[in-house]
């Protein structure tokens, strides 16, 4: 087995994602270590998925700072107390300084509900149905910093039915990103997933623009 990658994560509310993350790990054969959950809301539910878990927790308010560059300084200092080798975004609703991206460039991970480079931002499955895509999903990305615009590395594709629904897309979107997360945070453990200069590689291969594809029909996603 591959020695263990601390990973932190950071989140702002229920932590589904967290929690299937939680939950890859349970086989032991997971390199994956979760080091800590820190939040900037006291009342996020994550955390007590956090602490059922046995995982450490820490909450910054972001409302305690003078602006993000504060805010963003002193959650750097948090998350370096756990030496993480990855962070990972789980719904974290805050928009990051240019400084803290940079100082965690390649080793900092986030999942957008979308099919980047589609509907970045908020609302994003209404805005497929208003589009009339026949295609949808959730994309995992390298953050840099362009909002939901860095290099991507796996793409869960499902397709968009006549009789969907905003919420109806966003359950099925939700079902897939609780796969493909813990997925690329395990091929990071495992050193298969790297950011390189020249983009994203994986198992030593570029990948393409679009990520690794796994196209999702009503069956559950296979993968590498």
């Amino acid at each position: 087995m591959p020695r263990s990658c601390n990973v932190v994560v950071l989140l702002s509310g229920t932590g589904s994602n967290l929690q299937a993350l939680i939950d890859s790990t349970a086989d032991g054969e997971n390199p994956v270590r979760i080091a800590a959950v820190i939040a900037n809301r006291s009342d996020a539910y994550g955390l007590q998925r956090a602490r059922d878990a046995g995982i450490a927790t820490r909450v910054l308010e972001h409302g305690d700072y003078q602006g993000r560059d504060a805010f963003d300084a002193a959650l750097m200092q948090a998350i370096d107390d756990f030496a993480p080798q990855l962070v990972v975004l789980a719904g974290f609703m805050r928009i990051l300084t240019p400084a803290f991206v940079r100082h965690y460039h390649g080793r900092l991970l986030n999942i957008h509900p979308s099919l980047l480079p589609r509907h970045k931002g908020l609302h994003t499955h209404q805005r497929a149905l208003e589009a009339g895509d026949t295609e949808h999903g959730c994309s995992v990305h390298f953050v840099t910093e362009e909002l939901d615009g860095g290099p991507l590395v796996v793409q869960a594709v499902i397709p968009v039915h006549s009789q969907d629904t905003a919420a109806s897309l966003a359950q099925r979107v939700h079902a897939q990103e609780h796969r493909i997360y813990p997925l690329a945070v395990r091929w990071f453990a495992e050193g298969r997933l790297q950011l390189t200069q020249a983009g994203p590689r994986f198992d030593g291969v570029a990948l393409p623009p679009t990520g690794y594809p796994i196209n999702c029909k009503e069956i559950p996603c296979a993968a590498p």
